[in-house]
C-alpha cells in the first residue's frame, strides 16, 4: 500500500497551474512521509536521504571542502562515511569535522593541507533503528587550472584569399576550459560566415583578406572553479598579394620559397573540419549533441545541414556560428542516424556524414517508492530503469547487498520487485535500488515503514480557496493513515457524499470541481477513514465573480494637441481589489505629466504624433486578469462642433451578481452624461408575481457609483432597472434586468392592528390587518388565529385561515376578556411568536340603573348632580360612562305647559358627579342617569325633580314713548320675556338732557309689577328726557332698557322732527317768528354762522385744515358718574358737504320701540344749535353742525319735523 498525501497548496491558485502542481504534488507525496512537526512527535520513520553532494564534485583547491549529506527520520539518523570503500574515521583527521546533527563533512584545507590528499570515492550512511540509507558515491576531485607550454611562434604569412587555421591547443584542466580569442585590448575578435572558432577552441578562415593582418591573435582559456584565465602567446599574421610584389623580389626569388607558393584564385569547397568523407560521433541521452562543419573556399561557402532518412525535431534544434554549428539539445535515442553537412560556393559543393549514436546512462522508469503498512498487509517495490546498454539492478538492505543481509520470510526477490506479504513491524527498513551500466548508475532509497497509525488530516483546518467563476477549483486534504486511509467529500451540515459524476476525487485527498459555480460556495467536509479511527476537516470555499472590462478602451482619431480619454470600466468582485495598468505599445507608459491615469480613464493631454498607437488597459486581481486595448490615431485639427447638453442616456449592462436569498448586488454602465455629470442613480424595482408592470422606489445611489448591494424580500420575482440623473435631469429608465426569484422562506412579521371586539353578546370577532403579497415571503399564505380567556386556566385555541382578515369565536360568555394572538404562516413555515392582544367578547346592554341619585343646586342656573357607580359586572361591556337625561318641565312663574325638550349630558368614564349649566331660573325639572358601554344605554334610573331658585329678570320686552305733551309723556312696555321669578316692580330713571348735551338730575321712580303704562307729568316743554327702565324680581334687578323723547314745544299737536332715532313726537305748531326773543336769537345765530364761514374760507385759502372736535352724547348709564367726553377725531371742512353731519346717528323704528342694544344716540343728529368759542391763539374750536333735509324715511321710519336751526337757514 503506497502513502498518497496532497501537500496544502497556496489559498490563491490560478486555474491554469492547478494541473501541474497537482501533479508534482502527487510526485513528492510518493517519495516522502510527511513531516508534518505534530506529526513527528509520534510518528517513527526510517532514515531519508534529503541533500547530498553531487556525484561528480568538482572543488576549488583553495577553499574548504564540504562534503553534503543531510537526512530525517524519526528518532533523528546517526550518520557515518565510507572512502574508497573502507570506513572514513573522521575522529583520527583533525582537518576533518562533522555538522552537528547532520552528516555534512567540512575538510579545513584552508590553514594546511592540500586538496589532492583528499581525492577520493565518499559515500555517507544514516542509520536509526528502523534502517539505514546510503547516499551516492561522491568522487571529489580538485579543479585544476595549468598554464600553456612555453612555445616560440612564427609570424605566418600567406596570400589573399588562402585559408588559415590558428590553433588554440589549451591545456588540458579540470572541468575543461571555456575558449574564446581576444586582442592586446581584451577586445573579442570579429566572427563571420569567413572567420569562426570551431568546437576545439581553433579558429578557422574560410580565405583571408589583406585586414585580416594583425600581430595579437590571441587565444584565452577561461577556467571557471578557479576563476582564472591563461592566455596563449600572440599570433602574428600577415596577408599580402601578387601585386604588391615588384619584379625586382620576383627576379631574386623562387615562387617555392612563399608560403602557399601559388596564387590566389577561386575554388570549390572543402573541409577544414572533420577530414574525410564520414566521421563517426557518439553521445549520452539528455545531453546537448553538438555536430561541426566548417569548409574553406573562395567565395565563402555555405553549410547546410540534414538527417539522412529523417527530419530535424523542430523545438529542440539550433543553428550556432553561423549554421557550422548543429546542435540538438535534450537528446534521446531516436536522434541516432547519419547527419550530413553540405559546404557550398558558387563553384561547387561537397557534403561529410556524421554518423550519430546515442548511449544512454540509467534513467528511471519507476524509482522505488516509500511504503507505509500496518502489520499484517501486503506490498511492492519496484525498480525498473533503462538504458544503453541496459542497466543491471541490483537491490541492498540497510546498505548492505541483500544477498548477505538477514532473511525476512515477509520478503521476496523478484528481478526489480520486491514483494511483501504479511509485514510484520520488525520488517521495517531502508532498501536501495542501483540501476547501472559502463555510463553511470542510479542509486534510490526507499524505506519499508510498518506503522499502525488511525487517519490524520494534514491540510490546516478550516482553511479558505478563493477561486473565480466557470474555472475548475480544487480543494486540499493532505492526509495520512496506517491502514491507508478512504477518503469522503461531503458539503454542508448535512449533506451526502459527493459524487464523481459531479466532481473529481484524487488518489491524494484533492477534491476538483471542473467547473466551479456560485453554487458551489461552502463548506467542505474531508473524511479519512482506515479501520482504526476517522479523522475529519473543514475546507472552505469562495467562488468570486471574473474581473471583466464592460466598457473597453475605443479607437480614437483626435487631433494634434487635443486632450483624448481612453475609459476602462471594470467589473470585479466586491471582495476583490482590482488594479489597473495601462500600457502604450505593451510597454509601459511614457514617463510625461501629460499622461494622466485615474480610477476609470486614461487621459492624453496635447496630443502629439508620437502619442498614436495601442492603448491598452490590463486589471489585475489576486485570481485573475483581464485587458482591453484601443488604437489611437493623430491627425492634423479640424473644427469641432459646440458640445451638447442633455439629460444622460439610460444606463445599460445591468447585471445581478452575488444572488443571496436576502440581497442581490446590481452592477450597470453608465451612459453618456451629455456634458453634464450624473449626480446619483435611482434604482426601481418591478415585483412580476405580485404587481406586474408596477415599478417601485429600491433606493438611490451618488453618481461615482455603478454598484449597489440590494436588500430582497424572500419569494418576490425581482427586475431591476436604473435611471441616471444629472442637473438637467433623469434619464430614461434602463432596460430591465434580468428576473431574479428569491426563495420563498417563512413570513418575517405577522399581521398588524390586532383586535378582538364582539359584534354580538356570544361571540368574539378577531379582525386584522393582512399581509400583503410582497410580505407573505412565500405561497400558501395563512393565519393561525390563536384566543383563550385571560382569567381562565384553558388552553390556546387555535384556528388556521385563508389568507382573510377575520375570524369570528362563536358562543363566547358576555364581554369575558381573551387572550389573542394571530400568526403568520406559509408552505415555508411559521412567522416569529406573535405578540398577545387583550381583546373581549361581545357586549350586552348593562343590566343595572346608578342608584342614589340626588341633585344639589347651586344657583339659578346650575345644578350639581350625584349617584352610585353600578357594579362592574352588570355593565357588560366597556364602561363609556355616565348619560344624564334632564328636562324643564315648567316654568314656576308662568304655569303654563309647552313642549318639552329633553337635554343630554354624558360624563365619560367612572365619574359619579357631573354639573348641569344652562338651566333657566325659577323651573320645575326632571332627570335621571343612565350608565353607558360599547353597546348602548342601560336602564335610567328613577326620575328626580328639581326646582331652580327665582333669577334676575331680563330686560322689558319693549319701551315706547306715546302722547308727547308741553309737560307730560307718556310710556308704554311690555313685561321681561323671561321673567325668571316673580315680578315684584320696575325701576324708571329719567334725565333732562339740554343743548350741550349735559345731563340733568337723575329722577327715579318704582311703578308697581302689574303696571304696563306711566305717564310722567310736570315735565319741561320742549326738553329731551332720556330713561332708563327695568324690572326686579326678589333675586334682583335685571337688564335696563333705554329710551329717550322731547316734550312739545306748544299744545298745536304738531310733532318735532325725529333727529337722533327717528322717532315721530305729537306738538302744536306755535307763530314764534313774530316773538323778539326767536328774532334775537336767531340773529346771534347767523352772525356764528356768518364768522365761522369767514374764517374757514380764510384758513382754507392759507391750504389749512380745520380740525373739528366733537362732544360724544352723554347717553351712557348715568349711574355711572361722572360722565366722561370721548376723544373726538378732528374731522376735515368742505365746502361741498357743509350741510352734512358730522356724526351720523342711528336709527329706531318708526314705533318708537327701543332695544336696549340700539340706546347710543348722537345730540348732532337732533339739530342742536352751534356754540364755538375761540382759544388764546385766537383758533376755532367747539363744533360744527349743520342738518340739510332728509328725504322721506323709507320703511317704517316717520319723515322729519323741521328743527330750529333749518328754520333759520329758511330765514337767511
Amino acid at each position: 500500500m503506497q502513502l498518497k498525501i496532497m501537500m496544502p497548496k497556496k489559498k490563491h491558485l490560478s486555474a491554469s497551474r492547478a494541473p501541474l502542481i497537482l501533479f508534482l504534488c502527487q510526485m513528492i507525496s510518493a517519495l516522502e512521509v510527511p513531516l508534518d512537526p505534530k506529526l513527528l512527535e509520534d510518528l517513527v520513520q526510517p532514515p531519508t536521504i534529503t541533500q547530498q553532494s553531487p556525484k561528480d564534485y568538482i572543488i576549488d583547491p583553495r577553499e574548504n571542502i564540504v562534503i553534503q549529506c543531510e537526512a530525517k527520520g524519526k528518532p533523528p539518523p546517526s550518520f557515518s562515511w565510507t572512502r574508497n570503500g573502507t570506513h572514513f574515521d573522521i575522529d583520527k583527521d583533525p582537518l576533518v569535522t562533522m555538522k552537528s546533527g547532520s552528516g555534512t563533512l567540512t575538510v579545513n584545507i584552508m590553514s594546511e593541507g592540500k586538496a589532492e590528499t583528499y581525492e577520493g570515492v565518499y559515500q555517507c550512511t544514516a542509520r536509526n533503528e528502523r534502517g539505514a540509507a546510503i547516499s551516492n558515491n561522491i568522487v571529489i576531485r580538485p579543479s585544476r587550472s595549468p598554464l600553456w607550454t612555453k612555445e616560440k611562434l612564427e609570424r605566418i604569412t600567406l596570400r589573399n584569399g588562402q585559408s588559415l587555421v590558428l590553433p588554440c591547443r589549451p591545456p588540458v584542466g579540470l572541468p575543461p576550459p571555456i575558449i574564446f580569442w581576444m586582442d592586446n585590448s581584451f577586445q573579442r575578435l570579429p566572427q563571420s560566415e569567413r572567420v569562426s572558432q570551431g568546437l576545439n577552441g581553433d579558429l578557422y578562415f574560410s580565405n583571408v583578406l589583406p585586414e585580416d593582418t594583425r600581430e595579437d591573435y590571441i587565444c584565452y582559456a577561461r577556467f571557471n572553479h578557479t576563476q582564472t584565465i591563461q592566455q596563449k602567446q600572440p599570433i602574428s599574421v600577415k596577408v599580402i598579394s601578387v601585386d604588391e610584389l615588384n619584379d625586382t623580389i620576383a627576379a631574386n626569388l623562387s615562387d617555392t620559397e612563399f608560403y602557399g607558393a601559388k596564387s590566389h584564385r577561386e575554388r570549390p569547397p572543402t573541409f577544414l573540419t572533420p577530414e574525410g568523407n564520414a566521421s563517426r560521433k557518439e553521445e549520452l541521452r539528455g545531453n546537448v549533441l553538438s555536430l561541426e562543419c566548417i569548409a574553406e573556399g573562395l567565395p565563402t561557402p555555405i553549410i547546410y545541414w540534414i538527417k539522412e532518412d529523417g527530419t530535424l525535431p523542430i523545438n529542440r534544434t539550433f543553428y550556432r556560428n553561423f549554421k557550422k554549428t548543429l546542435q540538438i539539445v535534450q537528446v534521446t535515442e531516436a536522434d541516432s542516424g547519419n547527419y550530413q553537412c553540405i559546404a557550398k560556393n558558387a563553384l561547387g559543393a561537397i557534403h561529410h556524414v556524421i554518423s550519430v549514436t546515442v548511449k544512454a546512462a540509467p534513467y528511471w522508469i519507476i524509482a522505488p517508492q516509500n511504503l507505509v503498512l500496518s502489520p499484517g498487509e501486503d506490498g511492492t517495490l519496484i525498480c525498473r530503469a533503462n538504458g544503453n546498454p541496459k542497466p543491471r539492478i541490483s537491490w541492498l538492505l540497510n546498505g548492505v547487498p541483500i544477498e548477505i543481509a538477514p532473511d525476512d520470510p515477509s520478503r521476496k526477490i523478484d528481478g526489480d520487485t520486491i514483494i511483501f506479504s504479511n509485514v510484520q513491524e520488525r520488517s521495517s527498513a531502508v532498501y536501495q535500488c542501483n540501476a547501472s551500466n559502463e555510463y553511470g548508475y542510479l542509486l534510490a532509497n526507499a524505506f519499508v515503514n510498518v506503522l499502525a497509525e488511525p487517519p490524520r488530516i494534514l491540510t490546516s483546518a478550516d482553511t479558505l480557496y478563493q477561486v473565480i467563476a466557470n474555472r475548475p477549483a480544487l480543494l486540499d486534504c493532505a492526509f495520512f493513515g496506517s491502514p491507508l486511509p478512504t477518503i469522503e467529500w461531503f458539503k454542508g451540515a448535512k449533506g451526502s457524499a459527493l459524487r464523481e459524476d459531479i466532481y473529481v476525487l484524487h488518489e491524494n485527498g484533492t477534491l476538483e470541481i471542473p467547473v466551479a459555480q456560485k453554487d458551489s460556495t461552502g463548506t467542505y467536509t474531508c473524511v479519512a477513514r482506515n479501520k482504526l479511527g476517522m479523522a475529519k476537516n473543514d475546507i472552505h470555499l469562495e467562488i468570486k465573480d471574473p474581473t471583466r472590462i464592460i466598457k473597453q478602451p475605443e479607437y480614437a482619431v483626435v487631433q494634434r494637441g487635443s486632450t483624448v480619454s481612453f475609459e476602462c470600466i471594470v467589473k470585479h468582485d466586491h471582495t476583490l481589489i482590482p488594479t489597473v495598468m495601462w500600457l502604450k505599445d505593451h510597454r509601459e507608459l511614457p514617463s510625461d505629466g501629460r499622461f494622466t491615469v485615474d480610477k476609470d480613464h486614461l487621459v492624453v493631454a496635447d496630443v502629439n504624433d508620437d502619442d498614436g498607437g495601442t492603448y491598452t488597459c490590463v486589471a489585475n486581481t489576486t485570481l485573475d486578469n483581464v485587458s482591453a486595448s484601443a488604437v489611437l490615431r493623430v491627425v492634423a485639427p479640424t473644427p469641432t462642433p459646440a458640445p451638447i447638453y442633455d439629460v444622460p442616456n439610460p444606463p445599460f449592462d445591468l447585471e445581478l451578481t452575488d444572488q443571496l436569498d436576502r440581497s442581490v448586488q446590481l452592477s450597470w454602465t453608465p451612459g453618456d452624461d451629455n456634458n453634464s455629470p450624473i449626480s446619483k442613480f435611482i434604482i426601481e424595482y418591478e415585483d412580476a408575481m405580485h404587481e406586474p408592470g408596477l415599478w417601485h422606489h429600491q433606493t438611490e445611489v451618488p453618481g461615482a457609483q455603478t454598484t449597489a448591494q440590494l436588500k430582497l424580500s424572500p419569494y418576490v420575482n425581482y427586475s431591476f432597472r436604473v435611471m441616471a440623473v444629472n442637473s438637467l435631469g433623469r434619464s430614461l429608465p434602463s432596460e430591465a434586468s434580468e428576473q431574479y426569484l428569491t426563495k420563498a422562506a417563512e413570513p418575517d412579521k405577522n399581521p398588524t392592528a390586532v383586535e378582538g371586539l364582539g359584534s354580538e353578546p356570544d361571540n368574539l370577532v378577531i379582525t386584522w390587518k393582512p399581509l400583503n403579497g410582497f410580505e407573505s415571503n412565500g405561497p400558501g399564505l395563512q393565519y393561525k388565529v390563536s384566543w383563550r380567556q385571560k382569567d381562565g386556566d384553558d388552553e390556546w385555541t387555535s384556528m388556521v385561515v385563508a389568507d382573510v382578515s377575520k375570524y369570528i369565536v362563536s358562543g363566547t360568555p358576555t364581554f369575558v376578556p381573551y387572550l389573542i394572538k394571530v400568526q403568520a404562516l406559509n408552505d415555508a413555515g411559521f412567522a416569529p411568536e406573535p405578540a398577545v392582544v387583550l381583546g373581549h367578547s361581545g357586549e350586552d346592554l348593562p343590566m343595572v340603573a346608578p342608584g342614589n341619585v340626588h341633585v344639589n343646586v347651586v344657583n339659578s342656573t346650575l345644578a350639581e348632580v350625584h349617584w352610585d357607580p353600578v357594579p362592574l359586572k352588570s355593565i357588560r361591556g366597556h364602561l363609556q360612562g355616565y348619560r344624564i337625561y334632564y328636562w324643564k318641565a315648567q316654568s314656576l312663574s308662568t304655569r303654563n305647559r309647552r313642549h318639552i325638550e329633553k337635554k343630554i349630558l354624558t360624563f365619560q368614564g367612572s365619574k359619579t358627579h357631573g354639573m348641569l349649566p344652562g338651566l333657566e331660573p325659577f323651573s320645575h325639572y326632571t332627570l335621571n342617569v343612565r350608565v353607558v358601554n360599547g353597546k348602548g344605554e342601560g336602564p335610567a334610573s328613577p326620575d328626580r325633580v328639581f326646582n331652580t331658585p327665582e333669577g334676575v329678570p331680563s330686560a322689558p320686552s319693549s319701551l315706547k314713548i306715546v302722547n308727547p305733551t308741553l309737560d307730560s309723556l307718556t310710556l308704554e312696555w311690555e313685561p321681561p320675556s323671561h321673567p325668571n321669578g316673580v315680578l315684584t316692580e320696575y325701576t324708571l330713571k329719567y334725565q333732562p338732557i339740554n343743548s350741550t348735551h349735559e345731563l340733568g338730575p337723575l329722577v327715579d321712580l318704582k311703578i308697581p309689577a302689574n303696571k304696563t303704562r306711566w305717564t310722567l307729568k310736570n315735565l319741561n316743554f320742549s326738553t329731551r328726557y332720556k330713561f332708563y327702565f327695568y324690572a326686579q324680581t326678589a333675586a334682583g334687578s335685571g337688564n335696563q332698557i333705554t329710551e329717550e323723547a322731547i316734550t312739545t314745544v306748544d299744545e298745536a299737536g304738531i310733532l318735532p322732527p325725529d333727529v337722533g332715532a327717528g322717532k315721530a313726537m305729537a306738538s302744536r305748531q306755535v307763530d314764534i317768528a313774530t316773538q323778539g326773543w326767536f328774532i334775537g336769537l336767531m340773529c346771534a345765530v347767523a352772525l356764528l354762522i356768518l364768522i365761522l364761514l369767514i374764517v374757514c374760507f380764510i384758513r382754507r385759502n392759507k391750504g389749512g385744515k380745520y380740525p373739528v372736535k366733537e362732544k360724544e352724547d352723554a347717553h351712557a348709564d348715568p349711574e355711572i358718574q361722572p360722565m366722561k367726553e370721548d376723544d373726538g377725531t378732528f374731522g376735515e371742512y368742505s365746502d361741498a358737504e357743509d350741510h352734512k353731519p358730522l356724526k351720523k346717528g342711528s336709527r329706531t323704528p318708526s314705533d318708537r320701540t327701543v332695544k336696549k342694544e340700539d340706546s347710543d344716540d348722537s345730540l348732532v343728529d337732533y339739530g342742536e344749535g352751534v356754540n364755538g368759542q375761540f382759544n388764546e391763539d385766537g383758533s376755532f374750536i367747539g363744533q360744527y353742525s349743520g342738518k340739510k333735509e332728509k328725504e322721506p324715511a323709507e320703511g317704517n321710519e316717520s319723515s322729519e319735523a323741521p328743527s330750529p336751526v333749518n328754520a333759520m337757514n329758511s330765514f337767511v
